[in-house]
């Protein structure tokens, strides 16, 4: 898997990548931090709200924005949005008003939907050779695995001799050093691409062509299996942790740990694994998994966890389904882009890389509202049983819209 970090280009931007994610993981915990100071006891719903705002601009923005620097220059889009988010970022420390925060965050996150789908479309320019492509991605998602255990204890450290105001400048420094390794990478000659129609044409570019195309529309049902085991765990881990089995703090974050885990676990193994199988066999496997491991999570969260030998055992058991949806997540995610890359052309690259950022997210505003709003109004047996059966949905409904046969067509405009 290290071995593409050879190649000079990719190593920069892949250090880009992960600077900024840990930048992005100060943001996280700063926020919260901040939201509390302003709000106190309603810290939850600000974030909360901040969350939609954070959705709402992946889903609506990011299409919008692809149509709009299509032609400019890939460095210049991408440094230009790490510049924004810096300073988005550096402001954040001063503001004392509830509203300015969902400002802010708009702002901020619709800079992230600019440069996450134009990073990404530049990775296979990079790695044009289909085994360094997935081996990148293994990598990246390593990546998030490893931001996501990081970012927290890297906060938790600083904290201990700063205030949470100082989280914001290291996360302007993650976006500045962002902005510097773009800078410093000898990208490809990349043609503009030829604008044709309406922006309304271009901006829903992306959506149709995955409508048209019978392995796009397959992961688009997939994205909604990832979204639904992905909001059980984020949303529900802290009520299952501390709630259903009575641990501590901790134990909150070794089971998301757990998770990571998992995760990272089929991110190393993917490589070999997708020389032997296909991509549609390994993700309609990963959507398997996580159906049965949510249906699972829903027997688990209705058992009686009292007597402390059960709720010993019940605990190992939640750790280890933990470990299987982060498997599955990752068999669904890590290989999801080789289609995007099929199917691409070079003038359809860039709007299929942010259809699939956009619809993918979309996910999210369906899947976060059940598992929080089941979960707290019936129960986290219901939350997880719904999501399980929407999880089922999204399998069967791949495994019938994707046909056997591999897709490797060009995607028309």
């Amino acid at each position: 898997m290290l071995s593409v970090l050879r190649r000079p280009a990719y190593r920069h931007l892949f250090t880009a990548q992960v600077v900024a994610l840990l930048g992005t993981g100060l943001l996280t915990v700063a926020l919260g931090l901040l939201a509390f100071d302003l709000a106190g006891g309603q810290a939850g719903a600000v974030l909360g709200t901040a969350l939609t705002i954070k959705m709402i601009a992946y889903v609506f923005v990011a299409p919008v924005m692809a149509a709009l620097v299509e032609r400019l220059p890939r460095r210049g889009v991408l440094v230009g949005a790490d510049l924004v988010r810096a300073a988005i970022a550096l402001s954040l420390p001063f503001i004392d008003q509830v509203w300015q925060i969902y400002v802010l965050v708009f702002i901020l996150q619709s800079a992230s939907a600019t440069f996450t789908p134009a990073f990404q479309a530049l990775i296979p320019v990079v790695l044009p050779e289909e085994k360094d492509y997935t081996r990148a991605l293994s990598l990246s998602r390593l990546a998030y695995d490893l931001e996501s255990l990081v970012s927290p204890l890297l906060a938790a450290a600083l904290l201990l001799v700063m205030s949470f105001h100082t989280l914001f400048v290291g996360t302007m420094i993650g976006f500045l050093v962002s902005a510097a390794m773009v800078l410093s990478t000898r990208l490809p000659s990349i043609l503009p691409a030829q604008q044709q129609g309406s922006l309304l044409h271009r901006t829903t570019l992306g959506t149709r062509i995955f409508l048209r195309e019978p392995t796009l529309r397959g992961l688009m049902a997939l994205n909604l299996v990832v979204a639904t085991a992905t909001a059980l765990v984020l949303v529900n881990t802290v009520i299952y942790a501390r709630d259903l089995f009575g641990r501590s703090n901790t134990d909150v974050a070794i089971a998301l740990a757990f998770y990571g885990a998992g995760s990272m676990l089929v991110a190393l193994l993917a490589p070999r694994a997708l020389e032997r199988a296909t991509d549609r066999l390994f993700m309609l496997l990963g959507g398997a998994v996580l159906s049965v491991g949510l249906l699972a999570a829903a027997l688990l969260a209705a058992g009686d966890h009292g007597a402390a030998g059960s709720s010993t055992t019940s605990w190992a058991m939640f750790l280890g389904l933990w470990v299987v949806l982060g498997v599955g997540t990752s068999m669904i995610s890590t290989p999801s882009a080789r289609l995007l890359r099929r199917i691409a052309t070079d003038d359809t690259r860039s709007y299929l890389f942010t259809a699939q950022f956009s619809l993918s997210h979309a996910c999210f505003l369906i899947a976060y509202p059940i598992a929080g709003w089941v979960g707290a109004g019936v129960g986290q047996s219901a939350a997880a049983l719904v999501l399980g059966a929407l999880a089922l949905l999204g399998t069967i409904t791949a495994l019938l819209v994707w046909p056997p046969v591999r897709q490797e067509v060009g995607a028309r405009t």
